[in-house]
């Protein structure tokens, strides 16, 4: 059975910044982005030093996205923290891989914490769910992957040839199609799993064997962790919403991105329904798996009653010349020994026919 990497990690105090993730030996890697609709800059392998420095030089009114993957460098964290004025316990949990999916609407900041399949590098790949952090500024959206990844290579096309609406829109947009890269992570690996579920209940209805409950358990585990990390998603984006209709919030996502997170809350509804769909199917699979052994059980004992049967006869006849009393005449006979033989065969014959006859095998 696969091993579900998910949130085997040590817990972590309020406000402490340490590194407890499953991979401390990413390189680090920071890279910024620079747009407007006619106006685009990017920004790779950059230093601390030299990202602020370009933040400070660029249009206040441009849309800067700045993504760090490698998360093992406190330091970094911490001084990152204090260039964008993040509060200290935000960029502890950023480091803090127990916490489930979560929004938290701080006046002027907004804090993402989600979680994403890493993409499936190997046929039936133990599943592995990592952590991204988002935090939304006014003209800023910076994400946290733990691990590099292809979650938002698209996305970086479509910045670079001004593809689709994310150049014309706010940050919030670009927010939100990081969001929806992540939530397809989901759709894809729930597609692999359907395929192994489809060939797994196929192998259940034609053939007898205990491997297929094996795979069974494991397809029901990984449909679980699954459910597991969008379960939370989706009431976070749900958060989103609601923090969003209340007068007293000063969420930064405009009314016009908003009409798309709640397009996020109906994929993440649809995958759970697709996860639903996928137990059901595990369920009929396991049906099929004991109902299979039944009747391969029933099949054996017919088969083996069937041979007591015909033998009960032949036992009695065998038993009753097995005697040796003195007044048996049978037993004087030349041929006696043949025509016993010949009765038990004509009696085998005949309830061979009978059973024949019943359709009992």
């Amino acid at each position: 059975m696969k091993r579900v990497k998910y949130s085997k990690i040590r817990k972590l105090q309020p406000n402490t910044l340490e590194y407890s993730g499953a991979f401390p030996d990413t390189p680090i890697s920071m890279q910024l982005f620079v747009y407007t609709e006619d106006f685009f800059e990017e920004y790779n392998d950059l230093t601390l030093k030299e990202m602020e420095q370009i933040i400070k030089k660029s249009d206040p009114n441009a849309i800067k996205w700045f993504n760090l993957h490698g998360l093992h460098d406190v330091d970094l964290l911490y001084k990152i923290g204090e260039f964008f004025s993040i509060q200290p316990y935000i960029m502890g949990e950023i480091l803090n891989f127990s916490r489930r999916t979560r929004v938290e609407d701080l006046e002027d900041t907004l804090f993402f914490s989600l979680k994403a399949i890493l993409p499936n590098t190997e046929k039936n790949q133990a599943l592995w769910i990592e952590q991204i952090s988002f935090i939304l500024q006014s003209n800023f959206l910076l994400s946290f992957q733990e691990k590099k990844g292809d979650f938002f290579l698209m996305i970086r096309e479509r910045i670079r040839k001004r593809i689709g609406q994310v150049r014309k829109r706010d940050n919030g947009y670009l927010l939100y199609t990081l969001i929806d890269s992540l939530i397809d992570s989901f759709f894809m690996r729930l597609d692999e799993v359907e395929d192994r579920v489809e060939d797994v209940l196929l192998a259940a209805r034609i053939r007898y064997k205990r491997e297929i409950l094996f795979s069974i358990e494991g397809l029901t585990q990984e449909l679980n962790d699954i459910k597991r990390a969008i379960l939370p998603m989706r009431e976070a984006l749900n958060n989103v919403r609601t923090l969003h209709d209340k007068k007293e919030s000063s969420t930064i996502i405009s009314e016009e991105s908003m009409l798309f997170y709640d397009r996020l809350q109906y994929k993440s509804i649809e995958i759970l329904e697709q996860i639903e769909y996928n137990f059901n199917k595990l369920d009929s699979a396991t049906n099929y798996y004991f109902s299979a052994q039944s009747y391969r059980m029933n099949e054996i004992m017919k088969v083996l009653t069937i041979v007591s049967v015909i033998f009960m006869p032949l036992t009695f006849i065998v038993g009753v010349y097995g005697m040796n009393f003195e007044n048996m005449p049978e037993l004087t006979s030349p041929n006696g020994y043949y025509y016993t033989l010949f009765t038990m065969l004509v009696i085998v014959l005949l309830m061979i026919a009978y059973f024949k006859w019943k359709k009992w095998f």
